[in-house]
């Protein structure tokens, strides 16, 4: 099996696995083989079953985000324990597996999975859903690690970068009854691996080439937005590749769900992982062409696309309150993008969404902290401004672009592929040549602002940013 992993390659993986465990966390003995599980479809029947390497009273879900709308765990209603004495819980910020009575989890624990669309906090999506019944399921979903009392579970913090943890990522193997599977681009008839970070697809969905992109695109989607994304995507993601540079990767996959004409909506949701875009849309707003519908949606491909050089595998964040770095990155990169590419667009206007959502999620509240109040749209504003700022004083000293700012950052920092809030900051004060404006970026992303709209004004005035104020509002003129 071509995407199986050979047992020289599973050494590897393996020799990695016993690092130090953090405080408050006993280091279990060295672990000789990962966690595995086998993902299965059965007609209508969905299982993962898993096989533990250790005994554990507590294993732990590494990514437990949120429901975005209701701020709820979806694995405890969404999956139920077969095995019995199991029990799936949420305590603290991770849903876990554990025992009626403390004892440690048995090794084999089945579970009964019902995918269905969700959309997550700064997360992916645990299932796609398809209107021909075609599901692709992400593959991170599946990995825990064990823990030595429900205690330990309680108090893992939100952010787990830089936290080293005993065990590392399952080995999924992915199989379903009526068919081949679509892994990473190919189809085939049983897949095995680790850490995949990519979407799994179970169906007979149709894939079409494309110029730089393959398309999954869910045949209930209107077909004027389906043809539209079809046409699009290709054009940012060449766009991308000749300011930027060629994408890490195979040719990256655009995999669109619909999940429906619910009355009086118009939603989008999406995310990037290594070679793969994705996005689920739901509205009666979009199911007759429409200006608005569509600018947004080419907005959002450029968005998503731009992770492939900013996030995902191009530069990264050191930890999840840097998240700002990117978010608002792709943000003024997707702008910048969609403006080129069709005249039509109204980049002041999307840029003066982002500077006055800044200034409302700012008030009084770090930025920084902002996804532990489920606040996350405050690192893609905030971010996007402070971005602006940083364009803004390239342009005034050199010339050029946020193109040119990344490109700049991808020189200087692309040996370990993390670009550090300090290494952002640095750039600023390199570009504008004012040491001073990364202490208000500070102050808002530490402790906040009791007036954001002068902490920016004051940022756009030293870096060139066109502006008034209004009102004490700022109003982007240019």
């Amino acid at each position: 099996m071509r995407a199986a992993l050979t047992a020289f390659t599973l050494s590897l993986l393996l020799a990695g696995c016993a690092a130090a465990a953090p405080a408050g966390l006993t280091q279990a003995a060295p672990i000789v083989a990962p966690v595995t599980v086998v993902v299965e479809r059965d007609r209508d029947r969905w299982t993962a079953d898993f096989t533990l390497n250790e005994d554990a009273p507590v294993w732990f879900f590494r990514r437990s985000a949120l429901l975005r709308v209701e701020r709820t765990p979806w694995r405890p209603a969404w999956w139920s324990v077969e095995t019995p004495g199991v029990i799936l819980d949420r305590q603290g910020r991770y849903d876990v597996l554990r025992t009626t009575d403390g004892s440690p989890v048995p090794r084999r624990v089945r579970i009964r999975m019902t995918p269905r669309a969700g959309d997550l906090e700064a997360d992916y999506d645990p299932a796609l859903m398809f209107t021909d019944g075609t599901v692709a399921l992400y593959s991170g979903q599946f990995d825990l690690s064990p823990l030595a009392s429900i205690q330990q579970a309680r108090s893992l913090p939100l952010d787990l970068n830089g936290i080293s943890l005993p065990g590392g990522p399952a080995g999924v193997t992915w199989r379903d009854r009526a068919g081949p599977v679509l892994f990473k681009g190919e189809r085939l008839t049983e897949v095995t691996a680790i850490d995949a970070d990519t979407y799994v697809l179970f169906g007979e969905a149709r894939t079409r080439e494309g110029t730089g992109v393959t398309t999954v695109i869910d045949p209930g989607l209107p077909t004027w937005l389906g043809n539209q994304l079809g046409e699009f995507t290709p054009l940012v993601m060449n766009y991308y590749t000749s300011r930027l540079g060629p994408q890490r990767g195979p040719t990256p996959i655009l995999m669109v769900s619909w999940t429906g004409p619910t009355q009086s909506l118009s939603s989008m949701g999406g995310s990037v992982l290594p070679g793969l875009i994705s996005m689920t849309f739901e509205g009666d707003g979009v199911l007759n062409p429409d200006p608005a519908a569509l600018a947004r949606a080419r907005w959002f491909i450029g968005h998503e696309s731009a992770h492939f050089w900013l996030g995902s595998k191009g530069l990264e964040y050191e930890f999840a309150r840097d998240a700002w770095i990117t978010e608002g990155g792709a943000d003024l990169l997707a702008v910048r993008a969609t403006a080129a590419i069709d005249p039509s667009f109204d980049a002041r206007a999307e840029l003066q969404r982002e500077v006055d959502e800044c200034v409302s999620l700012a008030r009084g509240r770090p930025v920084a902290s902002a996804g532990e109040r489920g606040e996350h749209r405050a690192y893609y504003a905030c971010g996007a401004v402070w971005s602006l700022a940083l364009e803004g004083a390239r342009r005034e000293r050199t010339g050029g672009d946020f193109f040119d700012v990344l490109t700049d950052l991808q020189r200087r920092n692309g040996d370990d592929g993390i670009l550090t809030r300090e290494e952002w900051l640095e750039a600023l004060t390199r570009e504008s040549r004012d040491p001073s404006l990364r202490i208000g970026i500070e102050r808002m992303l530490d402790v906040g602002s009791d007036n954001p709209a002068s902490e920016i004004a004051r940022l756009f005035e030293r870096t060139g940013v066109a502006f008034r104020m209004e009102g004490g509002r700022i109003v982007l003129t240019d």
